[in-house]
């Protein structure tokens, strides 16, 4: 088509958190910070896109993220045409090495920008839903045993049939934890324990030992990203699956993941690896190797969150049980319509493009950049 990017505006919005936060391996998050991108070409067409980065996850901070945007992406971006899509990542990367963050949220805006013109929901673009009931993904923090076990059992009378829990700190006291979580919720629901690579191989081989009578779902990253060689360890030595999330970056970084032997399971998110052609190149590749998908990350905004859900309904590769539970965890949002994942499962969203509309008063309300 004959059109051309004629205006890109980024915004920084910082959204509460619900209750006292959140505590991982890393820190304790009281607040979401993201950036919002918002595109508009020659025919008045408008697309989204939205990134959520957080400390100990994300290459670079958000300040860093909102500099290149505004200051390196947004001005290149201006004047192509939003339908060629790998003529923009030829641009976006010649101008600016890394920052995936930063190169998704353009991508996804253009994404979402071809679909509406097309009237089309992303998922269709990207081959069509092979799933059309979404179920979620729990969480839960590195709380006491009896806090996790209330936790879990409150998730799962409201509907959800799996759960991530939380690891670090001392892997007897993660047991606890998690044999605690079990009890209470009792054998049919998944738990995946997340480690956030805060253990040295020994202890991380010892947590999966000490995990293994509790039929765990997978044990997640449990050792440094780059120590590909420790986690092919820690995976040879247990029977839990053991599932990729800091080592999975880019193409170099899944191939390295696969050749090692490091993983049964790779977690991929479309902020993370750049953006939906990236990702989905990614997802093939995985489900090529013979290594299930887990989709999704746990503090997104609404557009980035319908982002997730939509290439996750494109395979049947992706594990029941997406991450991508922002709105369970953040109080407002900055699309006109929050989803409600409070069930643990939603209909797949309709189109066209995202499926979501900007709020631009909530952008206002929460915006510091």
């Amino acid at each position: 088509m004959n059109t051309k990017i004629t205006s890109v505006d980024v915004y920084g919005v910082a959204v509460p958190l619900v209750g006292g936060g959140f505590k991982n391996a890393y820190t304790t998050k009281t607040v979401q910070k993201s950036a919002i991108v918002r595109l508009v070409d020659s025919d008045g067409f408008v697309g989204l896109g939205n990134i959520d980065p957080s400390p100990g996850y994300s290459a670079e901070t958000i300040e860093q993220s909102l500099g290149v945007l505004k200051n390196v992406l947004a001005p290149i971006v201006k004047g192509i045409d939003p339908f060629n899509i790998h003529e923009l990542l030829v641009k976006m990367n010649i101008a600016q090495d890394h920052y995936y963050d930063a190169k998704a949220a353009i991508e996804m805006a253009c994404t979402d920008l071809i679909c509406r013109r097309l009237n089309i929901p992303v998922y269709t673009y990207l081959g069509g839903e092979q799933v059309r009931e979404l179920r979620f993904n729990a969480w839960i923090g590195i709380l006491t045993p009896d806090e996790a076990a209330n936790e879990a059992k409150k998730w799962f009378d409201k509907g959800f049939r799996s759960a991530k829990v939380k690891v670090g700190g001392g892997i007897v006291a993660d047991r606890d934890r998690i044999a605690a979580i079990r009890e209470a919720v009792g054998p049919s629901m998944s738990l995946r324990a997340d480690a956030n690579a805060g253990y040295s191989v020994d202890d991380g081989i010892a947590l999966a030992k000490l995990l293994e009578p509790l039929n765990m779902q997978l044990l997640e990253q449990p050792v440094a990203a780059e120590d590909l060689v420790g986690m092919a360890k820690v995976r040879q030595s247990t029977n839990i699956p053991i599932m990729a999330d800091e080592s999975i970056i880019d193409f170099e970084s899944l191939i390295a993941v696969i050749k090692h032997d490091a993983a049964d399971i790779v977690k991929l998110k479309v902020m993370k690896q750049g953006g939906f052609l990236n990702t989905r190149r990614m997802l093939e590749t995985a489900t090529a190797a013979g290594m299930k998908v887990v989709i999704g990350h746990g503090f997104g905004l609404g557009i980035n969150t319908a982002a997730e859900m939509m290439l996750a309904s494109t395979s049947l590769n992706v594990l029941e049980g997406l991450e991508c539970v922002g709105p369970l965890k953040t109080s407002d949002d900055i699309v006109t319509k929050k989803f409600d994942l409070s069930h643990g499962f939603i209909s797949l969203p309709s189109g066209p493009g995202l499926g979501v509309e900007l709020d631009l008063n909530k952008i206002t309300q929460y915006q510091f950049s």
